[in-house]
């Protein structure tokens, strides 16, 4: 062993000894892996020598021993505090990072769910059959669904001032007024509102104030909460205002009916013997006593008209169902009223189609009106002019035949308009009182309408409503049938 040793010495002085030269060596080989095995054990004791330096030191430092699989391991270790910080900083992005995409998410099912919401309440809006008005604290309509601007008869409202669009003095706009300015609030009420084309229309309406929602302090008084806005509801009760009308007509004309049953036969039964006696006295007199006799039949024969008259408005009216010519009918009536008031000129315009009724009781209705407006044009200074003017509407319901009869004559005073279709009420000196009344009955029974107004530029108007097809309409009768 010494001998190699000195020969190893001996051959590294030279320069000699290489790592092939050494395997290469012709001594047996048992020599080298001694060498090799010698170094192994070294390595393996300066390994096990730096590890337990180390857990020496941990120990020594208060530290406790890493797991053996931590010295393999790419987690770091609080050993390293500038490798942990980052590891700590990358645990707390990463969670900022899960954080922030579930605050996405569940921004994004808010926002999907007011969409949702935005576009059920935009929906619900829009198909209410009650309009809708939403006015601002400044006046301006920021909402108006279709049905309002329907009932209204006015587009694009949104964004205008109500008082622009509705008028500064209307019902309606003072309602709203009194809303914002002080608060109030409007239960079903009924007012009258006029289109911007004239038509007028009964409305139901129901005001709120919209207030503000203010946070009371504790210990605070709470302050008053301060308006808003305004939400307005509006319903056209026209067509049920007209149904309620025709109803209590219909009510009390078959009320007056009952009523004349009796009343015309004792008139009758008296008249008749009041005329006797004045024709026999008549007869059997002459001078002074014959006069009071003739003026004794003269008034038998004004009331035996009264009575006749009273008694075709009481009777019930059977009504004929054929088709009409509108048109040809009315150049009837014109050319009948041209004979009785010549000096008024009569025109016709418009469209008028065929309708199903009673011809004869139709045209006593025309004529009677016809001739009322040729007699108040008759008394103007300037010419006289009576225009019957025709339109179909459509409705909901049905399609009808409009007829105005229209003229230039003083007009219709305000306080008689209400009451003018009632029986026995009239402003002509000689007038029974019966023939609008009559008028009323008949378009009524057709199943229509008829209206009284002024027009702005003076004179009256009736407008008579008669449906194209007539449906049966539930007689207006007496319980007698006759007398």
């Amino acid at each position: 062993m010494l001998d190699i040793v000195s020969d190893m010495s001996v051959e590294l002085i030279r320069g000699r000894v290489t790592v092939a030269g050494f395997l290469a060596d012709p001594r047996p080989p048992q020599i080298g892996m001694m060498w090799l095995l010698g170094g192994v054990v070294l390595i393996v004791m300066v390994l096990g020598g730096t590890y337990l330096f180390s857990y020496l030191l941990r120990r020594v430092l208060g530290g406790k021993p890493a797991p053996t699989e931590d010295l393999f391991s790419a987690k770091p270790s609080t050993d390293n505090p500038t490798a942990f910080m980052a590891a700590s900083m990358q645990a707390v992005i990463q969670k900022l990072r899960d954080q922030e995409k579930e605050l996405a998410a569940l921004h994004r099912r808010d926002r999907e769910r007011a969409q949702q919401t935005e576009r059920l309440s935009e929906a619900v809006t829009r198909n209410m059959p009650a309009g809708l008005l939403l006015v601002s604290s400044a006046g301006l309509v920021t909402s108006a669904n279709p049905a309002a601007e329907v009932a209204l008869g006015i587009r694009a409202l949104s964004y205008r001032r109500y008082t622009e669009v509705l008028g500064r003095d209307t019902p309606l706009a003072k309602l709203l007024d009194a809303c914002l300015r002080e608060g109030r609030t409007f239960r079903r009420e009924e007012i009258e509102y006029t289109t911007p084309e004239g038509e007028t229309r009964r409305l139901g309406v129901t005001i709120s104030p919209i207030l503000n929602i203010s946070r009371r302090i504790a210990g605070a008084q709470a302050a008053p909460r301060k308006v808003t806005g305004a939400l307005c509801l509006l319903a056209d009760l026209s067509e049920l205002a007209a149904l309620q009308k025709q109803v209590l007509m219909k009510e009390s004309l078959a009320a007056l009916g009952e009523l004349s049953a009796g009343i015309a036969h004792e008139f009758k039964n008296s008249l008749a013997t009041i005329s006797g006696y004045a024709q026999l006295i008549r007869g059997e007199s002459d001078g002074d006593i014959a006069d009071n006799a003739k003026r004794i039949l003269e008034q038998t024969r004004a009331l035996a008209h009264v009575v006749t008259e009273f008694l075709k408005f009481a009777r019930p009216m059977d009504l004929m169902d054929e088709e009409i010519a509108v048109g040809s009918l009315i150049d009837r009536v014109i050319a009948e009223v041209c004979d009785v008031v010549a000096d008024v000129e009569l025109s016709r315009s418009g469209d008028f189609e065929n309708i199903s009724g009673d011809e004869a009781l139709l045209r006593q209705a025309l004529l009677n009106l016809t001739r009322n407006a040729a007699e108040a044009a008759a008394g103007v200074s300037q010419r006289g002019r009576v225009s019957l003017q025709g339109s179909i509407e459509h409705t909901a319901a049905q399609s009808v035949q409009r007829i105005s009869v229209i003229d230039n004559g003083p007009g219709i005073p305000i306080a008689d308009l209400s009451r003018i279709f009632v029986p026995f009420y009239t402003t002509k000196a000689n007038g029974t009182g019966l023939g609008l009344a009559i008028v009323q009955k008949i378009i009524v029974q057709h199943g229509g309408t008829v209206e009284a107004r002024n027009q702005p530029q003076g004179g009256a108007e009736f407008i008579i409503w008669l449906p194209l097809s007539r449906r049966t309409s539930a007689g207006v009768d007496s319980v007698a049938s006759s007398v």
